[in-house]
């Protein structure tokens, strides 16, 4: 219910009929009340009826009803309230209560605020902001005259009422992100994301994360800006050095991850150049792995792309016929090929072209039997040849550790650069084995070479020394798993310089029993403190030169992949108290411009088609507090939050 009748001023009722169909009145018109009918039952000679004529009081109790209700409602009263109400004699005998110890104000005299009308359009403006839905859509007159049937009274607001509302509470709700970043004590990362909206306007959107002092994992949209033409390198940079100065995130960027375009990747360069000319804290810029290996993973699907779109098109067949999928599902059961869940993912990006390929190759005598039983629908042109047959058999089993890392990487609730420069690693190992084996036909070798150079490219862009210390600082990674590329005498050699000059022992508290031993026994605490916990990652340390505590974590069984980085390091804060400051700047790096999900999964489609229709009027404000909310933010208008849920009741 939208509007209750406690919300809008009570107005005489208009009947609405939806006309005769022999007159050829097909709209909805107002008609002549019909001609009230005179009301006879047992229960009324119960009830008394005012002078008004407008209702009718119960002669035991005194409960007053309109005269509009129905005698069945006034049965189940006296049924109800007075048992045996029937063999208490003639009614006119018993005395009348008093009506104002229980009678209800007439509804006529109640008389509601404007502002609760008012209500409707917050309401409106919040379906608006999570629809993603311009402000245009309120001027829609059929829009409009649904409410005006529900409650004449309501005024709608204008589109441009709409749209100033919107900018007010996009710049309320600005200055409390502005508070927010303000206060973060740690290093900052910012991710950037690039697209065309349908008007052929090019956006980048900047968002900033960190992790806070209790180990948790923070992000927020900071910025949408419109780049202006040409959409180069200059125009990016200067867009993106306006947001860092509004936000004065200058001294506090330590990374930022970019979609891997090359007027992104130049942008960054010159920003690094800006940004350690300011500060004598290094700057690096990293590129995004999602987009990286979604490029690599459709090099490999070109060699069977006739083969996805015939199973797409067999797909989409299913999920619009209510016929064929169950037959569909009855012949699975019956071949036990698998359990599927309909609708199936039938979307171009990653996840539906897999799953294209796993019908094709677990479910494949279903499918026939489909397509013969519905061959008149579906043609025979949707059954697979031997040699397709061949290649669905060679290209799913190729496929299926990019699944399972994709799949993780999606899922994992932090995902650190550590994890993802693992899943790559067992990537690029899964793709240069192809390339060697004599097994393997020469149409994927071919594949797997153009895919290869993509992971060396993306591999010569990730390298430096701050992904090397994002990964030995993720307990779960370790020296051990780092792959070979980056494992290095020279990056941890500037790891160590890293922690040296921004996370000396004047840091911290000079209380610290552990920092403290190291440094009597060397004389050199920053040096000795960071040398031992890196040893200990690299497990060459001598037991004896081990401090109490890197003893005992040593004599630890090694932490479990399942483990969560950040909950590991809230507990063990306190073990290591300088690296600890350490790994929240470095752990909060991004090795993916955008969450993983959106570039391979179907929901990307939604966030994609939600960007590409929104106005350049509303893009900034929209796409924001559309973020901000999904973030946890309440909404803001000036200095008030608005209650929302408050207004539904």
């Amino acid at each position: 219910t939208i509007l209750s009748s406690s919300m809008a001023p009570h107005s005489d009722s208009v009947d609405i009929s939806l006309g005769s169909v022999e007159k050829g009145n097909t709209f909805l018109t107002p008609t002549a009340k019909p001609r009230k009918k005179t009301m006879t039952s047992v229960y009324l000679k119960y009830f008394e009826t005012a002078q008004d004529g407008k209702s009718r009081k119960c002669k035991f109790c005194g409960q007053s009803y309109s005269i509009a209700t129905a005698t069945g409602n006034l049965g189940r009263h006296l049924s109800n309230r007075h048992h045996g109400y029937d063999r208490l004699g003639d009614p006119m005998n018993i005395p009348t209560p008093q009506a104002a110890t229980v009678a209800k104000k007439s509804q006529t005299q109640v008389k509601s605020p404007v502002m609760e009308l008012e209500h409707l359009n917050w309401l409106l403006i919040k379906w608006l902001l999570v629809a993603s839905l311009p402000s245009s859509s309120v001027s829609e007159k059929w829009l409009i005259n649904a409410f005006k049937f529900l409650n004449p009274s309501v005024d709608i607001w204008s589109e441009h009422k709409f749209q100033t509302v919107i900018r007010e509470i996009f710049k309320s709700m600005q200055e409390t992100v502005k508070l927010i970043v303000e206060q973060v004590s740690s290093k900052v990362s910012i991710t950037l994301e690039f697209w065309t909206s349908y008007e052929e306007i090019v956006y980048m959107s900047i968002t900033c994360q960190w992790i806070d002092e209790n180990w948790s994992f923070r992000k927020l949209l900071i910025d949408i800006s419109h780049i202006p033409s040409p959409c180069g390198p200059s125009e990016i940079y200067c867009a993106l050095s306006k947001a860092l100065r509004l936000y004065d995130l200058e001294a506090k960027i330590l990374c930022c991850t970019h979609d891997n375009s090359p007027n992104a990747l130049q942008a960054c360069h010159t920003l690094k150049g800006d940004v350690e000319g300011q500060k004598t804290v290094p700057f690096c810029y990293i590129p995004c792995a999602a987009h990286a290996l979604n490029s690599i993973i459709n090099d490999g699907l070109r060699t069977a792309k006739s083969l996805i779109t015939k199973m797409r098109e067999f797909v989409l067949e299913m999920n619009s016929s209510v016929d064929i999928s169950a037959d569909f599902l009855q012949f699975n059961s019956a071949y036990q090929e698998g359990s599927w869940k309909f609708p199936l993912d039938a979307s171009a990006r990653w996840s539906g072209s897999y799953q294209m390929l796993d019908i094709a190759s677990k479910a494949v005598k279903s499918m026939e039997s489909v397509v013969r039983k519905h061959e008149k629908e579906l043609g025979s042109r949707l059954l697979l040849s031997s040699t397709e047959k061949n290649v669905v058999s060679i290209m799913h089993k190729y496929l299926e550790p990019f699944y399972k890392a994709i799949n993780n990487m999606c899922t994992s609730k932090v995902l650190t650069v550590g994890m993802v420069l693992f899943f790559m690693d067992h990537i690029s190992e899964t793709i240069v084995a192809c390339k060697e084996s004599r097994q393997i036909p020469d149409w994927l070798k071919s594949a797997a070479e153009d895919m290869h150079a993509k992971v060396r490219s993306y591999v010569d862009q990730v390298s430096n020394g701050f992904t090397y210390m994002a990964a030995i600082l993720d307990p779960r990674i370790k020296v051990e798993l780092i792959p070979e590329y980056l494992n290095s005498e020279g990056y941890l050699k500037e790891a160590r310089n890293h922690f040296l000059r921004n996370y000396s022992a004047g840091y911290f508290s000079s209380s610290i029993s552990y920092c403290g031993a190291a440094q009597d026994a060397s004389g050199d605490g920053g040096s000795a403190c960071f040398a031992e916990e890196i040893a200990r990652k690299k497990r060459r340390v001598s037991m004896k030169s081990c401090s109490d505590e890197l003893t005992q974590y040593l004599s630890e069984p090694p932490v479990a992949m399942p483990t969560d980085v950040l909950d590991w390091w809230k507990a063990n804060g306190t073990r290591f108290p300088r690296l600890s400051a350490m790994a929240r700047d470095v752990l909060g790096m991004q090795p993916t411009s955008v969450h993983p999900e959106c570039v391979f999964w179907k929901k990307g489609d939604e966030a994609d088609r939600r960007k590409f229709s929104t106005p350049r009027s509303e893009m900034e404000s929209s796409v924001c507090i559309r973020s901000w909310l999904e973030s946890g933010m309440k909404l803001k208008y000036g200095a008030c939050e608005i209650n929302f849920d408050g207004m539904v009741k």
